[in-house]
């Protein structure tokens, strides 16, 4: 792999994995459209990683309080630790689905078109949940239902083009959290979530890894711009939230899917 196409690749992973706007669509869209393929399983994995420091390096603090009250509970850490069960809780719907059908998700929804219609209907959510949902509770405010339907929804973010981020902040949003509490606990959610995709495809990886495949410096550039290009997205996306709403990204799901369709009507064998 040339470098700048692990560049390419590292920056487009970091920026669609915590945009509501899908990380697996825009890489099946780049490597149909434009041909650019990674560098198999290790790279995918080298770049979750990289995404996954990330969300440790923003989120220290979070999970340093976690950890802490689980630790020597306390009256003064109840909050603490009532979010970290909920996220325990939220985080086994998407467990589940993950093991089960990710192969058969991976496969049946790659497809372009396929895409664009996920793309869209999660669009449309977006809007939905933006103009009727009250934006008023904050992450403290957070229930046991509360963490156990952001959890199942998150289960659909195997499908290409619903997006982990998208599918778990709408859900939030239509629950009544607020927009930057709706990606906070998003973004919380997807730590466990990324750790345990990477630790169950270690064996696959170990295996890819001995061949060789892949070299040093991609594997460097990519992950470096994983990481980079991630930290920057949930800062940002975070100060973003604090004065606008998510509808400017679904209505860019919006466009992208229009133009998918629009290409494959008129240009079906591109």
């Amino acid at each position: 792999m040339h470098p700048l196409t692990a560049l390419l690749l590292g920056i487009v992973q970091g920026i669609s994995e915590f945009l509501p706007i899908s990380s697996s669509a825009h890489l099946a869209l780049l490597e149909h459209y434009f041909h650019v393929t990674g560098g198999g399983l290790s790279f995918d994995i080298l770049l979750h990683v990289g995404t996954l420091a990330a969300l440790i390096g923003y989120f220290y603090r979070d999970w340093l309080d976690m950890a802490h009250a689980f630790i020597s509970p306390s009256r003064y850490n109840r909050p603490e630790r009532r979010l970290l069960f909920f996220l325990i809780i939220a985080v086994i719907p998407g467990a589940i689905a993950g093991v089960l059908l990710e192969k058969r998700a991976e496969t049946i929804f790659r497809e372009p078109v396929r895409i664009a219609i996920l793309m869209g209907s999660v669009g449309l959510l977006l809007i939905l949940a933006e103009k009727l949902a009250r934006h008023l509770r904050r992450l403290d405010q957070i229930t046991l239902k509360d963490a156990f339907l952001i959890g199942l929804s998150q289960a659909l973010a195997i499908m290409p083009g619903v997006s982990r981020s998208g599918i778990t902040m709408t859900t939030g949003l239509f629950l009544g959290f607020n927009r930057r509490s709706a990606a906070h606990f998003s973004f919380l959610l997807a730590t466990p979530i990324i750790a345990g995709a990477g630790l169950h495809h270690i064996p696959q990886w170990l295996k890819e890894s001995a061949s060789g495949e892949l070299t040093l410096l991609p594997a460097v550039v990519g992950f470096l711009a994983a990481v980079v290009s991630s930290y920057l997205t949930i800062k940002y996306l975070l100060r973003f939230l604090q004065r606008h709403t998510f509808i400017p990204f679904a209505v860019y799901r919006l466009i992208l899917a229009a133009l998918i369709l629009a290409l494959a009507f008129f240009y079906p064998s591109a």
